[in-house]
């Protein structure tokens, strides 16, 4: 054969992998609001820069019927390509091949793209479309999960992971995206679930629709697997892209920098202001935060699922931060168990990939409850105060308001080596409020006033005059300036500017034993 003729060749095999899919099921697909592999891919991508890898790959077994159909590339597209001109390594499940469904072959492409993105040091994206293991190859698809999960735990902390579900992904399918670093979802095509409506049905007798079981809404807002939730295909890919903005290739380097258009020494009048004169009214602390970073861009992250807590990326003089904050418009901004996951694992994030942290305080305590101390808000508080003392980025603390008891320490407070903490005038720094601190401390006293209610409210005013306010913490040097909110900005920006060659040392050890 020539050389014209194997280049012929060639095209046409090229040709016939980039349509593996038949033509009914590329149809159904788009009939269901669909892209396909390929065009979620160029869709995500710098346009033209994809370069596919194992494109001639097939199955090899055999049984079953399986061997008369053995489509070039198998059931998955793997590659890589940039996006903003950075380099980026993306697997996405092509559900018009076996249903999407995992087998060897499958396994080997998407085995061999994770070990390259960690050897070059660049993220890596799963783009989840399927049925699950391959039935027909027994327990060999079972070894390709696992090779899979042990690849993502390898390269967690060391190059950022993101997950897109963007069709069906059930069974042991589902423990991969749940190790990476984030997991997308899009509304009414997405499902996620390690047993089906059927087999619960069968089980347990509860009847249960695949949305109400493992939709978007469903993990976003009530089991915190999903990390955000988007309409469509093309806005999930379009957010993939705008979040990999805030995250450097790998750990060893330093997030993306962009030229700010924002003033970094912008005074922000309305601050305050923000805070209520009456300690228990509430007030939106996400605006507080879109009035401090640079063009009140805040890209929260987990926005449905433990709203107490706040926590998400924002740019602060054009260097990209962790923000996380506590929420007095839901439950107070009390800590409980949803929350201090959902923070500890945000901070565990940005400490793998030198982002640094910004912390803004107003928080009561911790929920009480006889649910919350059964369920382990020992164990769960602890992961949070874990994850912050272990974080080695630059650490800046806002107190806004209320700083309280243990969960005070826990929000990255100076006993566990924050860098610096800043307080607004408004900040109350205490054990307890002054109501249950004047009944503990003076109840034998007001056992014996003759005017109980009176002497209380003097007690407690007395209470408040000595401790709440920041100055008392100012003098022990566990505040190190109070503010004035509207300068809130620029203290963060010079701070961190400050903070940025920070290098810390810690004893030399394997892991620590975090409390999960």
């Amino acid at each position: 054969m020539g050389t014209e003729a194997r280049i012929e060749q060639l095209r046409k095999l090229k040709s016939e992998a980039s349509q593996a899919g038949s033509r009914r099921a590329i149809d159904r697909q788009h009939e269901q609001g669909k892209l396909t592999a390929r065009e979620r891919i160029d869709h995500l991508l710098d346009k033209g820069s994809f370069q596919e890898m194992d494109m001639f790959v097939r199955h090899q077994s055999v049984g079953f019927g399986i061997e008369q159909k053995r489509p070039p590339g198998d059931a998955v597209v793997t590659g890589y390509g940039t996006i903003d001109g950075r380099t980026i390594f993306v697997y996405a499940e092509d559900f018009t091949v076996f249903g999407g469904s995992l087998g060897r072959a499958v396994a080997d492409k998407i085995c061999k793209l994770m070990d390259l993105a960690m050897e070059v040091g660049a993220p890596i994206i799963g783009l989840k479309d399927s049925g699950g293991a391959r039935i027909q190859e027994g327990v060999s698809s079972l070894d390709g999960y696992g090779r899979i999960f042990e690849r993502n735990v390898r390269a967690s902390g060391v190059i950022p992971q993101i997950s897109v579900i963007m069709g069906p992904c059930a069974g042991g399918a589902v423990y991969s995206p749940a190790m990476t670093d984030f997991v997308i979802q899009v509304e009414g095509s997405s499902h996620m679930f390690i047993t089906g409506p059927d087999v619960i049905k069968a089980v347990t007798g509860e009847e249960v629709t695949m949305e109400e079981l493992g939709g978007a809404l469903t993990h976003a807002s009530t089991s915190g697997v999903t990390h955000f939730v988007f309409p469509n295909g093309s806005s999930a890919l379009d957010a993939v892209r705008y979040m990999l903005s805030f995250f450097p290739q790998n750990n060893l380097e330093l997030p993306p920098y962009f030229p700010p258009t924002d003033s970094r020494d912008r005074l922000e009048d309305v601050l305050d202001t923000i805070i209520p004169d009456s300690p228990t009214q509430p007030y939106d602390m996400s605006h507080l935060i879109e009035l401090v970073v640079d063009d009140a861009e805040f890209f929260q992250v987990h926005e449905h699922w433990a709203r107490n807590l706040i926590v998400g990326f924002a740019r602060l003089d054009g260097q990209a931060v962790g923000i996380v904050a506590n929420q007095p418009n839901f439950l107070a901004g009390t800590l409980d168990i949803e929350t201090s996951e959902k923070g500890a694992r945000f901070v565990r994030f940005c400490d793998s990939f030198n982002i640094p942290l910004v912390t803004f305080v107003d928080v009561p305590g911790f929920l009480p409850g006889v649910a919350q101390e059964h369920g382990g808000i020992i164990r769960h508080g602890a992961k949070l105060l874990f994850a912050y003392c272990e974080a080695t980025v630059p650490r800046v603390t806002v107190i806004t308001r209320k700083a309280y008891g243990g969960a005070y320490l826990v929000m990255n407070a100076r006993g566990i080596r924050a860098d610096l903490v800043f307080a607004w005038p408004s900040a109350e720094i205490a054990v307890m409020g002054a109501q249950g601190a004047v009944n503990v401390i003076f109840r034998r006293e007001l056992a014996e006033a003759a005017d109980p209610q009176e002497k209380r409210a003097e007690l407690i005013r007395d209470y408040e005059e000595r401790f709440n306010n920041p100055y008392r913490a100012a003098e022990l040097g566990l505040v190190d300036e109070v503010i004035e909110p509207r300068e809130t900005r620029g203290k963060l920006i010079r701070a961190l500017e400050m903070l940025r060659t920070k290098r810390e040392h810690l004893p030399q050890k394997k892991h620590g034993n975090m409390p999960l």
